[in-house]
C-alpha cells in the first residue's frame, strides 16, 4: 500500500496549465476543448450565407444591414475529451523503496486533476499481468474528483505486466482524448503494439518512463547476487566493476531511446522521469518544455 498525498496547493497551481492536445475531434459536447467543427459555444469562427432551413436567430442582422446580404455566425463546438491513464503496477515499478510506484500514483492523480479542469472525464487503470482493471471510472468534475481519487491507494504493485496483452482488447475510444502509460518500461515484454494501437485510434499519446536514481545510475559494487523483480525465481551472480558499470549505463540508454524513438515514430510524446524528482519540477518545467503541457 502507498501512500498518495494530494497536495491540493499544488493541485490548484496546477490549474493554470492545460494539456496540448492535437487529435481532440471527437469527444461528448460540454468540455473545455475546441473541435475542428462548428456548434454553440460562445467562441466566434466564421460566417456563411443564409440557408433556407436555417435558425434564423443565428443570423448577423448588423452584417445584414451593411451588406443587404443574410450571413449566420459559426460558433466553435466544444467538446468533452475522455483521458485515459495507464499505470504499469508491476514488481519492478515496487523496486528499491517503492518511489517509482508512488512517482507514478502522483503523476496519474495529477494529470488526472488537469482533466477534471478542463471538464473533460477521467478513467485510471492497473495494468497487471495481461489484465487492464479500471480503478477510476469517467470521473468528471472536481467534487467526483476528490471522492474518487483515493482508490488509487488500493493499488497493489506485483508480478509482471504485459501492456500491449492487457491494452489492445479494452476499450480505448477514437479520437477522444489523451492516453497516457506510466512504466518504467523495463521489461522484454511486448509494449510497442499497445502504442500502434493507441496511435491508430486517433488518441493523443504520452509514455511516462519512471525510473529510479539507482537504476539510472547504480552505485553498487563488487560481488553481489541480483534478483529478477518480476520473476522471483531467477538470480544472478556478478561481480560489479567498472566495466559491468559502463555496460548496464549504455543499456539503460539503449532502453530509453529505443522507447524514445518509437514514440516519436508514431506521433507520440515521451517523457523520462526520476522518481526522487518534485512534481512541481516535473509538470511546470519538465512537461512543459516538452510541449505537453501549456
Amino acid at each position: 500500500m502507498h501512500e498518495l498525498v494530494i497536495n491540493e496547493a499544488f493541485l490548484q497551481r496546477l490549474e493554470v496549465l492545460q494539456t496540448a492536445l492535437k487529435n481532440n475531434i471527437a469527444g461528448m459536447f460540454g468540455g473545455n476543448h475546441k473541435s475542428k467543427t462548428f456548434g454553440s459555444s460562445c467562441e466566434f469562427s466564421d460566417y456563411r450565407n443564409y440557408m433556407p432551413g436555417d435558425d434564423i436567430t443565428k443570423i448577423d442582422w448588423n452584417a445584414y444591414a451593411r451588406f443587404e446580404s443574410l450571413y449566420l455566425k459559426l460558433y466553435l463546438d466544444e467538446r468533452q475529451l475522455h483521458t485515459k491513464i495507464y499505470i504499469d503496477v508491476s514488481r519492478s515499478m515496487a523496486f528499491g523503496s517503492g518511489q517509482k510506484a508512488q512517482t507514478a500514483l502522483e503523476m496519474a492523480a495529477a494529470l488526472a486533476y488537469l482533466s477534471v479542469c478542463e471538464l473533460d472525464r477521467v478513467s485510471v487503470y492497473a495494468v497487471h499481468d495481461s489484465e487492464v482493471t479500471e480503478v477510476i471510472s469517467s470521473v468528471a468534475g472536481k467534487e467526483r474528483f476528490y471522492a474518487e481519487i483515493g482508490k488509487l491507494n488500493e493499488i497493489t504493485f506485483g508480478g509482471d505486466c504485459f501492456l500491449s496483452d492487457g491494452i489492445l482488447p479494452s476499450d480505448v475510444g477514437y479520437g477522444d482524448g489523451l492516453s497516457v502509460v506510466i512504466s518504467d518500461f523495463l521489461t522484454d515484454n511486448d509494449y510497442e503494439n499497445a502504442i500502434d494501437h493507441l496511435a491508430d485510434k486517433k488518441r493523443d499519446l504520452l509514455c511516462v518512463q519512471v525510473l529510479s536514481a539507482e537504476e539510472l545510475n547504480p552505485k553498487v559494487r563488487g560481488k553481489n547476487i541480483f534478483h529478477d523483480s518480476e520473476n522471483e525465481g531467477r538470480t544472478y551472480r556478478r561481480n560489479i566493476n567498472k566495466d559491468i558499470i559502463k555496460a548496464y549505463r549504455a543499456a539503460v540508454r539503449y532502453v530509453q531511446e529505443r522507447l524514445q524513438n518509437y514514440c516519436a515514430a508514431r506521433g507520440a510524446q515521451y517523457m523520462l522521469v526520476q522518481d526522487d524528482r518534485p512534481m512541481e519540477e516535473i509538470f511546470f518545467e519538465r512537461l512543459t518544455m516538452a510541449g505537453v503541457l501549456q
